[in-house]
């Protein structure tokens, strides 16, 4: 099958729906078909380098406009994508975001009478603080608090749902998000899909790790760490606080790994050092994804408190590099530790969080553990979700090849000939 995959965000941007749009594209690739990736453009040279996948994506315009996390605007329906489509017969779109990448993606279905698959990535409502007007509602007068209220309980979701009944089918990336996207009133087709992990994250390099150990700990005895983006959504301060009350109840000497970069990156380093934490937390910045598992296989434990996950992808990393997770308890979270076999789940409590660190590292399962959190993510191979997808992709595309048959003219009428031909030539 010839795939198009429509994103937002794309790396070098460093986030959870790049990751996840370059592995299903290279797992897709593996298993023979032909992804295009059309992603921004983000000038200066900062696209993809030397990178050879780049071979395989089109960068299209953005306004000049960012977000302040460095996020972008794309062009719907942008030159670069209306010329691809043009010169090439796409079986079906898989679209990463619900705007932008969105609006282009419903726009190719019309015109060219082709699917849109849609993953659900994002949990938008803990987002809106990235647009001017929902920051800071606390201290908004009563008609812009209601303003934003409106925009996230009513709009939103209403705008969701009218997406998505636009879409042929909707993935969600955990049983817990897909149980929230049905209980919003989504009517469109919702499966499962997670986001897969590359076979490098189940390899061990156990002499990295120990130097990577040798060089944190010192005479330390435990390291922790966590990879985020540094960001209001990603709840870094209450780490922070269960690290200082982890520190103040003697627990063993220990170093903490913040692994990543974010516009709240001096604030947190200027929280920790107030807190008495700057012989204990260090921030490393980012890692090359190449070399995370490293860090994560180096770890005792892998610290985690976001509550805006719809998956987690860091999550499962770091159980196939074998490192057990204390998370707080939350939507994508929960789907990924087992509690008290690959890790601990716990409240949004600092002294609960402590209970279960310590349990972790020292209780009668510790030993077990790191096994037990290999174990747990051996189906999210990118390899065996990608036969999965290929699956949705050629359902979807019979589906709608029904659908529109005798109801197409023009470029359509063809584009839907050659799309049926190649599907029926992979079964």
């Amino acid at each position: 099958m010839k795939i198009a995959m429509l994103t937002n965000n794309y790396r070098p941007f460093v986030g959870g729906v790049p990751v996840s749009v370059e592995r299903q594209a290279k797992a897709l690739r593996a298993l023979g078909h032909e992804v295009t990736v059309f992603a921004p453009d983000y000038g200066d040279g900062k696209n993809g380098g030397q990178d050879p996948e780049e071979d395989h994506v089109v960068r299209c315009s953005c306004f000049k406009r960012k977000m302040c996390n460095g996020m972008v605007y794309p062009k719907v329906a942008d030159r670069q994508v209306r010329e691809a489509f043009e010169r090439e017969f796409f079986d079906c779109v898989h679209v990463h975001q619900p705007v932008f990448a969105g609006n282009t993606a419903l726009w190719l279905k019309k015109k060219y009478h082709i699917p849109v698959v849609y993953t659900w990535h994002t949990k938008y409502q803990d987002y809106l603080h990235y647009f001017p007007l929902f920051r800071e509602e606390e201290k908004a007068g009563p008609l812009r608090r209601l303003l934003i209220r409106a925009g996230r309980d009513l709009i939103l979701p209403a705008y969701m749902r009218w997406f998505t009944g636009k879409c042929d089918l909707v993935l969600a990336p955990s049983k817990g998000m897909k149980r929230q996207i049905l209980e919003m009133g989504v009517r469109a087709p919702v499966e499962m899909l997670p986001t897969g992990l590359e076979e490098r994250f189940f390899e061990t390099d156990a002499r990295r790790a120990e130097e990577i150990r040798r060089e944190y700990l010192q005479d330390r005895k435990y390291l922790f760490c966590t990879v985020s983006r540094l960001e209001i959504e990603k709840n870094i301060p209450f780490l922070l606080e269960g690290v200082r009350r982890l520190k103040e109840e003697d627990m063993e000497p220990f170093r903490f790994l913040v692994i990543g970069e974010g516009t709240q990156r001096v604030y947190l380093e200027e929280l920790a050092r107030q807190m008495g934490l700057g012989d204990v937390v260090t921030f490393t910045g980012n890692i090359p994804n190449r070399e995370l598992k490293d860090y994560l296989a180096a770890s005792d434990l892998f610290l985690f408190a976001s509550r805006s996950e719809t998956q987690g992808i860091v999550i499962q990393e770091a159980l196939a590099s074998g490192c057990p997770v204390v998370a707080v308890k939350a939507t994508g979270v929960e789907d990924a530790v087992e509690d008290g076999q690959n890790g601990y789940l716990t409240p949004e409590d600092a002294q609960a969080w402590c209970l279960k660190v310590w349990k972790a590292l020292e209780g009668p399962a510790a030993g077990e553990m790191r096994s037990r959190a290999k174990d747990s993510v051996r189906g999210y191979r990118s390899i065996l979700l990608a036969m999965q997808e290929e699956r949705m992709y050629r359902n979807c595309a019979e589906q709608r090849w029904k659908e529109v048959s005798g109801c197409v003219d023009g470029h359509g009428e063809k584009h839907a000939a050659v799309s049926l031909s190649r599907l029926f030539k992979i079964t």
